[in-house]
């Protein structure tokens, strides 16, 4: 297995992995505005014409232990003895979601499938049940790993690319085939819950009405203050941790996607199960940084005792981690490149939410709030 770094940059335009054995997978980061201007699905199409070519937009792209704001990055991955597959589906809303992740997973299903890698847009989809289901037709036996879309803090437009076109309302995953494929996924998160406990007394799938009997959105609006008027962007430094009242150990974060001041209500990126509990959350900067190399080295640990070589590490970080990191988010890159060591070469981006297992050998969930990693290598 062979990676190289790939980069576009405005007026320099692109910066294309050096030479050799044509790749078989092209992934590539960046602003929707970037990925458009560069027309980047079509010129990578066109340069690794054999390759399957995939990526989705972000607030910022992630390039080893560098963050890129103002470009596109990407790799190009050679296996030697690893079969491939692309499939999509559309996502024209969020009623769609679970039909689109089955769509996928009857896509890809097939003997050999060892893993799959998977992008969808990252506005109008409950990731939840785009997961559930594509876990659900695999088998829920195959990894699963990848996120949502970004675009920062705005929550407007998000796209997915397959071959040679990038639009949104599109999710879309690669299946890696045989068994020569090591894959090793690992996430963490790093935020604590604050103030009251909450019931979750009115909600339908992954949108929000009432806690405890009054409007959440009133509610989210009172803890945030002046900061309210930003919603539903400033709601990431402020996620949502619910869990089921008879399995309280097991828990979940969610983020807000988007408000609806009318109906005093709020859509989050994953489903908030009516009768749970929910508790506010926020951050601190070590706490966010230790979780970071946490899950790096859990990911590069089951790497090792899978018999990996030389990898290709997909990190996947929720915006929400970044507006609090600010300057400092060039910490949480260091500690994951520390921690996962040499012989990986990292790409990835900010997403709206975060898809990979919780628990090594549990099925992939949406997840939010995390720093998800994932290595896929060849065997040694």
């Amino acid at each position: 297995m062979k990676v190289g770094q790939l980069r576009w940059r405005e007026g320099d335009g692109w910066d294309f992995a050096p030479g050799g054995a044509p790749p078989s997978l092209v992934l590539y980061f960046g602003s929707a505005g970037n990925i458009e201007s560069a027309r980047a699905p079509a010129a990578l199409a066109e340069r690794y014409p054999g390759a399957l070519v995939f990526g989705c937009s972000t607030a910022a792209g992630i390039a080893g232990d560098a963050i890129d704001e103002g470009g596109i990055v990407g790799v190009a991955c050679r296996f030697d003895s690893t079969p491939l597959r692309l499939a999509e589906a559309e996502v024209p809303d969020s009623g769609h979601s679970a039909s689109a992740g089955r769509q996928l997973g009857e896509a890809l299903r097939g003997e050999g499938l060892a893993g799959v890698l998977v992008l969808s847009d990252g506005t109008g989809v409950n990731g939840s049940a785009l997961t559930a289901a594509l876990t659900e037709s695999l088998g829920g036996r195959v990894p699963v790993s990848g996120g949502l879309a970004g675009d920062g803090a705005r929550f407007l437009r998000t796209l997915v690319g397959a071959g040679g076109s990038a639009r949104p309302g599109r999710a879309a995953a690669v299946g890696f085939y045989g068994g020569a494929v090591r894959m090793a996924h690992a996430s963490a998160g790093g935020w604590d819950p604050f103030g009251p406990r909450r019931r979750i007394t009115r909600s339908s799938g992954n949108v929000l009405h009432q806690l405890d009997g009054r409007s959440a959105l009133a509610l989210y609006e009172l803890y945030l203050g002046e900061e309210a008027a930003g919603l539903p962007g400033t709601a990431l430094l402020f996620p949502l941790l619910v869990w089921n009242p008879e399995a309280p150990g097991d828990t979940l974060v969610r983020t807000v996607l988007s408000i609806d001041r009318e109906a005093g209500s709020m859509t989050f990126a994953g489903d908030i199960p009516e009768g749970w509990s929910a508790q506010l959350m926020r951050g601190t900067f070590d706490r966010l940084v230790d979780g970071a190399a946490r899950a790096a080295q859990v990911a590069r640990e089951s790497l090792t005792e899978a018999g990996g070589g030389d990898a290709l590490g997909v990190i996947v970080s929720c915006v929400g981690r970044h507006m609090l990191l600010g300057q400092r988010t060039a910490e949480e890159l260091h500690a994951v490149t520390a921690a996962l060591g040499p012989g990986v070469t990292q790409v990835g981006f900010y997403s709206h939410g975060e898809i990979a297992p919780r628990r090594r050998l549990e099925p992939a969930m949406l997840q939010n709030q995390t720093m998800a990693v994932s290595l896929i290598a060849e065997a040694a």
